[in-house]
Parts: structure tokens; sequence; C-alpha cells
């Protein structure tokens, strides 16, 4: 186990360059399943997790290459696939369920184990199951895996999510791509890793209208897709964390690479905060002289304000002149880092779906835990703002998620290392 030590009261200043969204990476490596041969994925961010999903696609037959310091990665597909994978790298994962949309389309039959990762409440599946029962898979859960098959194939189906779903979205389009027939998903979600995954299963042969809207249709093809050469979106969550760390921090950070169109709505709060934002081509800059204005925010399904950011804006509320309320509407589990966040000296009172954050002048360095990717990222960026030295813990969550992002603070001006950490109590 690691643990990140800050030193606080930092500022941080300069550039820092974004890769491929790691919500995007980890299913076009799925994707690579439709299609026989050798895929290539470029911008492929350095990351514990794009290491799971290798290792996951290894034991179904794939030969997977990562290249780090080549941002790039090799999948080659044989021409018989398994269809079981292991059970301890999925729950690793949660990523790992995006197999199962290509799997039972390419081998009519996938065994996947209930996935784990973060730590950030449920996140149930039944979205994704019906959509492939509408497609004429049978699909049911036994001893913890999700077995689905489909041993005539699948067919079209009209299919309605009850909330734009991005995993149930991208399960339902990799299956439907080789049914048979039209299949048509009404309230799909709209992120850019919908689209980017759509960009490449048309470059790989498949006929998909409508992607980023509610409505996406998809007709299938005969026979498998083929293999391509394809570049990651950038991560809009990663160039949105290094935006709110340059407010933090009172900083004047440029995000090289980051596309200012994926975060209006978080730029947009960073500007009423008082950070001066300018966007550039290619990337953005953001620079806050002040203490930030306290903002409202609500979590909400892309183009809202994206619940992954949520960390970040209660970190910057933390230190504001005023108070704000922040509501949670998809995941419950994502306040256990206003908890840690409070053993900082923040001022959050939290009531189900609602954080009432009232700024204080500076917080205090204090050892704390990571629960999840964008907690343990938050945290550490909090402790740059701190008086004295913060420790966070289960660092692992902020490694599946950022490359590099000690060293890439350190670019900007901080004093941060990521340690040997003997602690004995972690979060999942």
């Amino acid at each position: 186990m690691e643990r990140f030590r800050i030193a606080g009261e930092a500022r941080l200043d300069g550039a820092v360059e974004v890769a491929g969204a790691k919500n995007s990476v980890l299913k076009l490596m799925a994707a690579a399943l439709l299609a026989e041969g050798t895929t290539t994925l470029r911008q492929v961010p350095g990351i514990l997790d794009v290491t799971f999903m290798a290792q996951l696609l290894d034991t179904l037959g794939c030969s997977v290459k990562v290249d780090p310091d080549g941002r790039l990665a090799t999948i080659s597909v044989p021409a018989e696939v398994k269809h079981q994978c292991d059970y301890d790298l999925v729950r690793k994962l949660r990523a790992s369920i995006s197999v199962l949309g290509p799997l039972l389309a390419r081998c009519g039959q996938a065994e996947v184990a209930l996935p784990g990762g973060d730590n950030i409440g449920s996140r149930g599946l039944n979205m994704h199951v019906a959509g492939l029962e509408a497609m004429g898979a049978k699909v049911h859960i036994e001893h913890g895996f999700v077995i689905a098959e489909a041993p005539q194939g699948l067919h079209g189906a009209e299919v309605w999510l009850d909330f734009p779903s991005v995993g149930a979205t991208e399960t339902i389009m990799m299956a439907s791509v080789l049914a048979k027939g039209t299949t048509i998903i009404e309230n799909a979600a709209r992120e850019p890793e919908i689209q980017d995954i759509a960009a490449m299963l048309v470059e790989m042969g498949a006929l998909i209208d409508g992607a980023g809207s509610p409505r996406i249709e998809i007709t299938g093809v005969d026979g498998l897709l083929n293999p391509v050469d394809h570049t990651v979106v950038p991560d809009r969550i990663v160039s949105g964390s290094w935006a709110f760390a340059a407010a933090i921090t009172k900083g004047d950070v440029t995000v090289s690479n980051g596309h200012a169109e994926h975060l209006e709505l978080p730029l947009d709060k960073l500007h009423k905060a008082g950070a001066e934002i300018t966007v550039l081509n290619p990337g953005f800059r953001v620079r806050m002289h002040d203490r930030p204005k306290p903002v409202d925010v609500v979590t909400l399904p892309y183009p809202g304000f994206a619940t992954d950011l949520q960390a970040f804006v209660i970190a910057m509320n933390a230190l504001s002149d005023g108070a704000a309320m922040v509501t949670e509407n998809l995941f419950e589990g994502r306040f256990t880092f206003a908890q840690e966040l409070t053993r900082l000296g923040a001022q959050i009172q939290t009531d189900g779906h609602h954080a009432v954050v009232r700024g204080v002048p500076r917080l205090s360095g204090a050892p704390v835990v990571a629960s999840d990717i964008r907690a343990g990222a938050a945290l550490v960026l909090a402790g740059l703002a701190a008086e004295g030295e913060t420790l966070v813990s289960a660092a692992h969550h902020v490694h599946r998620g950022y490359t590099d992002f000690a060293g890439n603070l350190r670019r900007l001006g901080a004093d941060v290392v990521v340690e040997p950490d003997d602690a004995e109590l972690y979060w999942n």
C-alpha cells in the first residue's frame, strides 16, 4: 500500500498535458473483442485500470501490449475468444462489465463476475440486463457471475433506459453492432466518451447514428468488425481536476490537450467562483487570484455537472468566502469524501443527497484516506492548500485514474511524494 505525502501552502503554476479518457479507453479495449486482428489505441493513459483491463483481455485469449511511455496499447484478438472472465481481475475493475456486450455478440455467451471498483455507492446492472434481454439474450446471476446466453444470436430491439446510464448505453451499443436488424436506444447517455466509442465502432465497420444524442440507432452488420488504429478522446474529468486544482491553490494552470467544450458547465462554475478562464487551441488556462467565491452545484448526467468532479468543487467551496450547497444525484456514496475533508478542518454538513459547505480561511494538514479515485485526488489538492503536512492513504485509488499524479504536481511546483504506507485501515 502507498500514500501521498503533501506539503501544504502550495501554489500550482505551469502546464499539464492530459492523456486519453479513462472512461473511454477501457471500453475501447473491450470493443476490440469485436474484431479479429490487432487494434491499436493511442493517447492511452498510464493508469492502473488500463493494466487491469489488459490482464483481463489476456485471460480471454488476447495478447495485449501497453507502452505507457508511448501512450500506446495494442490488442491482438484471436479467431476464438474465451467467454469466461476471471473473478480476481473483475473485482478490481468496475469497467470489466464492458466486456459483457462484446463477448455476448461475438461468442453468443458471456460469464462476467459482478464487478468491483470504487466505493461510491450502488451501481446496478438492471438496465444492462433489460437491454440485452430485449435483444433476445437470457441473463441471470449465479454464484456472483452475470451469465448471458444468446445461442441463436441477438436481434434488434427498441430499448428505453429509465436513466441515461453510461454503462448500459455502452453495453447495449456494443452488443447490437453484430445483431440482426436495428436497435434503438432511447434516453441514451450523451457523454463524449459514448461518442468516442461510437466513433471507433464506426471506424471498425459498425453502423451507428445519433451518438451524443438521447436516441442512438444501431444497424447490425454480418460477420465481425475490422481492427483499427484509434486515438482516444482526451479525459475531461482529468482536465476538470486540473482546472479545479488551479482554483483550490490560487494557481495558474494550462491544461494542454483538454477540450473546453466538454467542460462548459464546470468551467462556468469556476468563472463564477472568480477564476479567469482562457480557451486555447487546444486546451484551456485557469487562473485564480483570490479566495474562491462559493458556488452551488447539482450533479447530473452529461451535459450536466459531472459527479466525478463533485469532490473537487466541494474542496474549492471548503476554502471559499461564504457557503454553498452541493447536491449529488447519481451516487449516494460520494459524500464519504466530505467526511474525510472535515479532518482537514473543512466545515461540511451532509443530509442525504445534499452537502452544505461553509468556507474557512484555511485548512490544516492531517492524515486522511481516499475512498475512490476522485476523492483521493481531491484530498491531495486540499492538502496542497492546507497548512502543514497532509497524508492521503490508499493512493492506489488515484493511480487507477491519473497518470503520474504526483509527478505532474511536482512539475507544477508542489512538494508531493508517493511513499510506502504502513497504515492498518483502508477503504476497499
